[in-house]
């Protein structure tokens, strides 16, 4: 595939996928509503109507069909209303819905895994028309035309000869006609006539068709296939604009222009003759001619999650990673230029200024370069909707999901990287946090219905997210007994705390076979969350009060690419020690160094007792700092971790541009012992940034 079609796919999927969303969130809102207002089924109409259209353009047979079938359902809801469906129909439109956009939504991901797409949809169209032949009353209508049905099928040329009748009848009013044949095995044939009539209405345009009650006689199907649906037009001008509007519309297979009695022609009626009879193509070529306006259409049509217009440009995430590349490479070489050693000690009033102009620049240009890549966490919030609206229907359980902060931005790297913990997360709280039945909420003292609570929200250079329920809560007691079975303790079970046995949950093999009911369950996969959540930077902390609910809590970065920073000295060697995780710099006397029952030193900050950690010590540094005195404590955090780190010095504060480590260093998990990366300073020089949280678990404090 070449760039231009590279390009073109890119757009698809990237449409599709949102119009996706935003159905999802439309269907969301309007089952908790229990009622489709006029907007979202235009909405879902129009939706459809787009995707169909770009997929007929790219060829993309499955989902062209389904979204076709889609759209002619909704159109026959716009056209009839809502309230001519029962509270039945209603809720199986919905589920219909749901699974239709299920299906949409595979095929995408087989698009997006280099897959074939599926080639048998037919059970899923064949769904479709059998509601949509429910709720229009075709079949009951095939049954009562059942006796005057033969009586056409014995004279083949009863539909033809009715058809010419209709042409001569209106000679002298409509001189020129349009055949139109639909695409054969499509399906429910006269409401695509009465479609594109109505298409045509919208044009202003004057004429008349045959045959004249498609709109209510599901029996004019077989007559259309059989001979076609004609419409007589007044004017050649008037058919030239039917013309266009019917190659706009979806299942034409041909269409033919006819004249309503054989004369001596015109020369420009001749022309118009011999123009018309290549008129007829076969079935592919008129689906890639019409997918254009359809697209068309999605871009001037304002829809109801995007009433308020802005100028947006969608740009390929590689393109913005190679900026965000470029601007860290000009942070570095602008502190390269300012550091340089050959300008100490000289007297350069004029590029001091100079460089604290480009210092500010350089700050802007970052700042402006992590916004481009910076968005909302709505959208894997929202997809959390579909997730609990499943499992409510398939746990026949009672919940609410309460969404707070949605508008918080994340790296866009970094939101593609939570999407899955967050779902396994709320798929456990459903499962297994949210009680089995009513009678044991109201049992408890609770309300009846549970709640599941997302909530995102800055700090600082973190973003904070939780997902809490009010279910029946962790036994911690049980959740270490099965850790001891597994042999998962590191130390005598009577000394684990309860925040040590809820991160049990997260360790390697914690799962089992067993029945989940024991306890809550909240192991199973956890460690691979973790895993993930750590991946970018981030921390998982869980916390949970037996009978009162959970609580599963995310720190995030912001971003993962520039970063403020500390520099710190340790003998020769320079560490960067990122700002969000520091607190407090101190400098302490000996006396006031203490030593817990194992002999590690410890210090008392504000009025609580914090390790020590000698970084000279742990990566066997040479250095002539070894008396706490002469040196100074960072007080750094990170999860649930909090200590204290001995160095040198501090060098001061710059923004640092993280650069990833050579991977054959991973065979060595230097990550494990504290080391996530490295930047590279204003004279050359490499410095190495320290990981907190593993730098504690390491140390073994």
């Amino acid at each position: 595939m070449d760039n231009g079609m590279d390009n073109m796919l890119d757009m698809y999927l990237f449409e599709t996928n949102s119009l996706l969303e935003q159905l999802d969130e439309l269907l969301i809102e309007a089952e908790k509503n229990e009622e489709f207002t006029t907007d979202d089924v235009n909405e879902i109409f129009r939706a459809m109507h787009t995707i169909k259209g770009s997929s007929a353009m790219m060829e993309f047979n499955s989902l062209m069909t389904i979204a076709h079938r889609i759209e002619d359902l909704f159109f026959y809801v716009r056209e009839n209303g809502i309230d001519s469906l029962n509270s039945t129909d209603k809720s199986e439109l919905f589920n219909l819905t749901f699974k239709s956009t299920d299906v949409l939504r595979g095929e995408v991901e087989k698009l997006e895994n280099n897959e074939p797409l599926s080639t048998n949809i037919d059970s899923m169209t064949s769904e479709i028309n059998s509601f949509l032949n429910k709720i229009s009353g075709t079949e009951e209508e095939k049954e009562e035309a059942g006796q005057a049905e033969p009586a056409a099928e014995g004279n083949d040329s009863a539909g033809h000869t009715v058809g010419h009748e209709f042409i001569d009848s209106l000679g002298s009013k409509c001189p020129v006609f349009l055949q139109v044949f639909f695409e054969e095995g499509c399906g429910m044939e006269n409401l695509r006539a009465f479609m594109l009539v109505n298409a045509l209405k919208e044009m202003d345009l004057e004429f008349e068709f045959y045959p004249a009650d498609v709109e209510t006689n599901g029996a004019t199907s077989e007559a259309i296939i059989e001979n076609g649906f004609v419409i007589g037009m007044n004017s050649e001008e008037g058919m030239h604009k039917a013309v266009s509007v019917v190659e706009e519309q979806g299942s034409i297979q041909t269409y033919e222009i006819l004249y309503a009695a054989v004369e001596e022609k015109k020369p420009e009626e001749v022309k118009a003759e011999e123009a018309a009879a290549p008129v007829e193509r076969a079935s592919a070529e008129p689906v890639k001619e019409k997918a254009h306006p359809a697209v068309k259409e999605a871009s001037s049509t304002p829809t109801q999650h995007g009433a308020a217009k802005q100028s947006l440009i969608s740009v390929n995430l590689s393109k913005l990673d190679a900026l965000q590349a470029v601007v860290g490479e000009i942070v570095i070489t602008e502190s390269m230029v300012t550091s340089s050693p050959e300008l100490r000690g000289l007297k350069l009033d004029s590029f001091l200024k100079s460089t604290r102009q480009l210092r500010k620049l350089t700050d802007d240009l970052q700042d402006i370069a992590m916004s481009l890549r910076m968005v909302s966490i709505s959208g894997t919030f929202q997809k959390m909707n579909r997730i609990v609206r499943d499992m409510k229907k398939a746990l026949n359980k009672d919940v609410r999901l309460t969404i707070i902060g949605e508008d918080t931005e994340i790296d866009k790297t970094i939101i593609d990287s939570i999407g899955d913990p967050i779902m396994h997360i709320v798929r456990n709280s459903m499962d297994h946090g949210i009680e089995t039945s009513k009678e044991e909420r109201i049992a408890a003292g609770k309300d009846p219905q549970g709640e599941l609570i997302l909530s995102a929200s800055h700090t600082g250079s973190e973003v904070v997210i939780s997902i809490s329920d009010d279910g029946q809560g962790m036994d911690t007691e049980k959740i270490l007994a099965k850790a001891e079975r597994n042999g998962l303790l590191t130390k005598p079970a009577s000394e684990y705390s309860k925040r040590e046995i809820l991160a049990l949950l997260m360790l390697p093999g914690f799962s089992t076979n067993e029945e989940v009911t024991e306890f809550s369950g909240r192991g199973v996969g956890m460690d691979v969350v973790k895993k993930n959540v750590e991946s970018v930077g981030g921390t998982i902390s869980i916390t949970s009060e037996l009978g009162q609910g959970s609580c599963t809590t995310l720190k995030i970065p912001l971003t993962m690419a520039i970063v403020d920073g500390m520099e710190i000295r340790v003998g020769k060697s320079i560490f960067t020690v990122p700002i969000s995780n520091i607190r407090q710099s101190i400098k302490i006397a000996r006396e006031n160094v203490l030593h817990d029952a194992k002999g590690n030193e410890i210090v008392k900050i504000m009025d609580e007792f914090y390790p020590i950690v000698r970084l000279h010590e742990f990566y066997n540094i040479e250095t002539e700092v070894t008396q706490i005195e002469d040196g100074i404590l960072i007080w750094v955090e990170a999860g649930d971790h909090s200590y204290c780190m001995f160095v040198d010095e501090l060098l001061g504060e710059r923004q640092i541009v993280v650069k990833p480590l050579p991977t054959y260093l991973n065979s060595f998990n230097i990550k494990d012992y504290g080391i996530s990366g490295c930047t590279i300073l204003g004279d050359g020089n490499i410095s190495i940034i320290l990981e907190v949280m593993n730098l504690y678990n390491a140390a073994n404090v």
